[in-house]
């Protein structure tokens, strides 16, 4: 298991920080890992079934 920070996710899925944080606190993105007092981290393994998912959705429209 691999752990991404931020800036990693916002690479991969292109959201932004907010948008990342607003789809966390609605249910609709995974959420992040706590690494301590400041730091968190998010499983890269869900970060792509996520987006794996978003083009599942789009070709079975």
């Amino acid at each position: 298991m691999k752990l991404i920070k931020l800036k990693e996710v916002m690479g991969i899925t292109c959201l932004c920080k907010a948008s990342i944080y607003r789809m966390i606190a609605a249910g609709e993105f995974p959420k992040q890992v706590s690494l301590g007092e400041r730091a968190v981290a998010w499983v890269e393994e869900e970060i792509l079934d996520w987006v794996q998912a978003r083009v599942d959705e789009r070709d079975a429209a």
